[in-house]
C-alpha cells in the first residue's frame, strides 16, 4: 500500500509537548540572536514590525514536537524584507520546521525568492510545514518564484498561503529531473495572477538514497486550492495554472501518484488550466476557462516521461474549447468517468475506458447547473434539480484516493446507488458550500498545537 502523504505527513502535523516547549518573542531588534537558541517544541512569536531575510540554519525539531517561527495572526504583520542577491526566507538543514503567518515580501527584486529551500543534495531539509503566510513582491521576472524547493525533499506541508502575482507561484524539483518533491500536502492555498506557473511539481528521474527519504511509493495530495491567472503576458513561455511530471521509471518512487481534487481552476488565456503526465488522479474539481482553443485539461506524454496512469472523474469543466484531451494514451491505465463538461470538444484524444459523462455545448449549459459564467464571483455551476444525475459511475477503481468519496464540497458523493451525480458537485438545488471566488476555499482551521487527536 502506498504511504499516504495526507496520513504519513498530515495527521503528524506539529504536535509538541507542551511541558518542552518555550515561547520565545522576538522583534527585528533581536531575532537572529534568538533563531540559533530554539530547541524541539519551541515557538519562536515574531511582533509586528519589518524583518531583514530569514535565514533559517539547522533548526531541527522532532516528529512530535516541532519548531515554529510564527508572525501575528491578524492585525499588523512581521513582514520578512526581501534584499537584492538574496532569497527572502532560505532553509538549509531544517526538519519539522513551521513557519507561519508571515508577510514575505521580496519588494519586486528580480531572482528574490519568497521562500527557497536550494544546494541539492546538500541540504537536507524535510517536513516543513508553510502556513497562513502571504506572499508578495514576487514579480520580478517569470523565473522568480514565490515558494521553491532544489533538493531532494519530503514531509512538506503548504497551505492557506496567499500568493498574489508571483513570476512563479510554487516550484517544487529541478527542471532536469533531480531534486525530487515527495510525500507532501498542498491544499486550501490561493495562488493568483502568476506570469507563468501557478503552480508545477517537476520530473523525477530517481529518488536518491538519503537518510529518511521515502523509498516506497508515496502520494502527494493537491486539494482545495484556487488557481487564477490573468491576462499578462508570459515571456519566457506560456505555462499551465498546474502542472505535475512524471516519476521515476523505475525502483524507488516509480509507483507514486498525485491526486488533485477539490481544486477551483480559473481562466488561462493561452495554455492549460491543468497538465499532468505520469501517475495521477484528477477529480471533484472545478474548471472555467474563457473563449480561447486550448484546452482546459491537457494530459500526455512529455519530456520523454511517459503516461501511465490517468484517472478523471467526476470533474466540472466549463470552457468554449477542448474540455478534456489526451494526447498520448496511458501504458498502464486511464480512466474518464462521471464528469460534466461544457465544451466544444468535451472529450478527445487516445483513452481507453470513458464512463457516464455528461457533455453538452456551452450555450446549453444553463439547462443543468444554475449560473454558468466565465465572470468571477458571478459563477455557479452546482446542479439543478433533476439535470446532472444518471446511472450509479462506480468508483471502485479509485478506492485507494484519499477523496474519492467526497465532492467538491467535501461532502459524500456515493448514496445506496452509489454515485449518481456527473461533475464536481453531489448535490443538486442551493450551493451548501463554499462559492467560486478568487480567496482562499473554506476559513482556516490553524493546525493544531497539541498531539493529533
Amino acid at each position: 500500500m502506498r504511504w499516504i502523504a495526507i496520513l504519513a505527513v498530515g495527521l503528524r502535523l506539529h504536535a509538541i509537548h507542551p511541558a518542552a516547549a518555550a515561547v520565545r518573542n522576538a522583534d527585528p531588534s533581536n531575532y537572529r540572536a534568538l533563531l540559533p537558541t530554539l530547541q524541539p517544541g519551541d515557538s519562536l512569536n515574531l511582533a509586528p514590525g519589518n524583518y531583514p531575510r530569514l535565514n533559517l540554519v539547522r533548526l531541527n525539531g522532532k516528529p512530535d514536537a516541532w519548531i515554529s517561527i510564527t508572525g501575528p495572526a491578524s492585525g499588523a504583520p512581521a513582514t520578512i524584507v526581501g534584499q537584492p542577491e538574496y532569497n527572502t526566507v532560505e532553509i538549509l538543514d531544517c526538519s519539522y520546521l513551521a513557519i507561519e503567518n508571515l508577510r514575505i515580501d521580496s519588494r519586486g527584486i528580480p531572482g528574490a525568492f519568497g521562500l527557497s529551500a536550494r544546494h541539492h543534495e546538500q541540504n537536507l531539509t524535510h517536513d516543513i510545514r508553510i502556513e497562513g503566510n502571504t506572499f508578495v513582491g514576487q514579480n520580478g521576472g517569470q523565473q522568480t518564484d514565490a515558494i521553491s524547493t532544489k533538493t531532494p525533499t519530503w514531509g512538506w506541508i503548504i497551505r492557506y498561503n496567499r500568493i498574489i502575482g508571483a513570476g512563479t507561484g510554487i516550484y517544487l524539483g529541478d527542471s532536469d529531473g533531480t531534486q525530487p518533491f515527495v510525500a507532501g500536502l498542498i491544499e486550501h492555498n490561493l495562488i493568483q495572477d502568476t506570469i507563468g506557473y501557478n503552480l508545477q511539481i517537476k520530473d523525477q528521474i530517481e529518488i536518491p538514497p538519503l537518510p529518511g527519504m521515502p523509498t516506497v511509493a508515496t502520494t502527494t495530495v493537491i486539494r482545495n486550492n484556487v488557481f487564477i491567472k490573468n491576462d499578462q503576458p508570459s515571456p519566457d513561455g506560456d505555462r499551465p495554472n498546474l502542472l505535475v511530471g512524471s516519476f521515476p521509471a523505475t525502483g524507488a518512487g516509480s509507483l507514486s501518484m498525485y491526486e488533485i481534487y477539490g481544486n477551483y481552476f480559473f481562466h488561462n488565456h493561452r495554455e492549460a488550466l491543468f497538465q499532468g503526465t505520469g501517475r495521477f488522479s484528477l477529480h471533484d474539481n472545478v474548471f472555467v476557462d474563457g473563449p480561447y482553443s486550448y484546452p482546459a485539461i491537457v494530459i500526455r506524454k512529455q519530456n520523454n516521461y511517459a503516461l501511465q496512469i490517468a484517472y478523471v472523474y467526476n470533474n466540472t469543466v466549463y470552457t468554449s474549447g477542448k474540455g478534456i484531451f489526451f494526447g498520448s494514451r496511458a501504458i498502464v491505465d486511464d480512466a474518464v468517468a462521471g464528469n460534466l463538461i461544457f465544451a466544444v470538444t468535451p472529450i478527445s484524444g487516445s483513452i481507453m475506458r470513458q464512463a457516464n459523462n455528461l457533455v453538452d455545448s456551452l450555450e446549453n449549459a444553463g439547462r443543468y447547473v444554475k449560473a454558468p459564467s466565465l465572470t468571477i464571483g458571478g459563477m455557479d455551476f452546482y446542479p439543478l434539480p433533476g439535470k446532472c444525475r444518471g446511472a450509479p459511475v462506480d468508483l471502485s477503481p479509485f478506492e485507494t484516493d484519499d477523496g474519492y468519496r467526497i465532492d467538491f464540497n467535501g461532502n459524500p458523493k456515493a448514496g445506496a446507488k452509489g454515485a449518481v451525480f456527473r461533475g464536481a458537485y453531489a448535490g443538486e438545488g442551493a450551493n451548501p458550500g463554499w462559492q467560486l471566488h478568487a480567496d482562499i476555499k473554506a476559513p482556516h482551521v490553524p493546525s493544531p498545537k497539541t498531539p493529533a487527536q
